[in-house]
C-alpha cells in the first residue's frame, strides 16, 4: 500500500478539529474495517471529526487513506500498513503513535460488530489482547537506542500482520446478520 505521509494526515486533523490523532484515527479505520460489512468512508468520517465532514480538499485527501486501507486489507498479500510517524521522528513519538494507534484499532473493533473484542477466542483474541497491550508501550530508558528500534520494528510487524490475520478471521463475523433490533435477543 502507498503509505500516506502521516504529518501531512495529522496537519490536516488538526485542521478539521479531529476527535483523534492520525495513528489512533487510522487505527479506529482498520478495526473498523475488521469488525463491519459495509463500512463506508462517510462512516469513518463520521467516527473521527466532529461533524462528520471535512472540507472538500480534506475529504480527498482523507480518501486517499480510507481506500488503500480497505484495498490493502482485501488482498491476501499482506501489504497492509499502520499509518505511523516515518522512523525520521523519534523513538518515543513513533512509540506513542503505534500505542495511539492500537488503541484506536480496539476502539474501531468494538464499535462494528466486535462488542468484547477481550472475549475472542484463540490466536485471535491473543492478537487482541496483546494489542491492548501495546496501547500502554513506552520507550525503555535503560535500553539502548538499538534495541529500543528493534523492540519498536517488532512491535509495527507484530500489528501490521496481526491486523492482517484479524480482516481475515473475523470475515464471518462481518458477515452475520445483524438483529433487527436490541430486543430481539435477550441479554444474560
Amino acid at each position: 500500500m502507498q503509505q500516506p505521509d502521516y504529518t501531512h494526515i495529522q496537519q490536516l486533523l488538526v485542521q478539521e478539529h479531529a476527535l483523534a490523532e492520525a495513528a489512533e484515527a487510522h487505527g479506529m479505520l482498520a478495526g473498523c474495517l475488521c469488525s463491519a460489512a459495509g463500512y463506508s468512508f462517510e462512516d469513518w468520517l463520521r467516527e473521527i471529526l466532529p461533524e462528520g465532514r471535512a472540507d472538500p480538499q480534506v475529504a480527498e485527501t482523507l480518501r486517499d487513506v480510507y481506500t488503500p486501507t480497505l484495498a490493502a486489507l482485501e488482498q491476501p498479500d499482506m501489504g497492509f500498513e499502520p499509518l505511523l510517524p516515518s522512523d525520521a521522528q523519534p523513538i518515543d513519538a513513533r512509540t506513542t503513535a503505534l500505542a495511539e494507534w492500537c488503541q484506536g484499532f480496539l476502539y474501531g473493533l468494538g464499535a462494528g460488530r466486535i462488542p468484547d473484542a477481550s472475549r475472542l477466542p484463540g490466536e485471535v483474541g491473543e492478537i487482541v489482547r496483546d494489542f491492548a497491550e501495546i496501547t500502554r508501550a513506552g520507550v525503555d530508558g535503560a535500553e539502548s537506542e538499538e534495541s529500543n528500534e528493534s523492540a519498536y520494528a517488532e512491535l509495527v510487524e507484530f500489528v501490521r500482520v496481526g491486523v492482517q490475520l484479524l480482516f481475515e478471521e473475523l470475515e464471518a463475523a462481518r458477515r452475520a446478520p445483524t438483529p433487527a433490533s436490541d430486543d430481539a435477543a435477550p441479554l444474560h
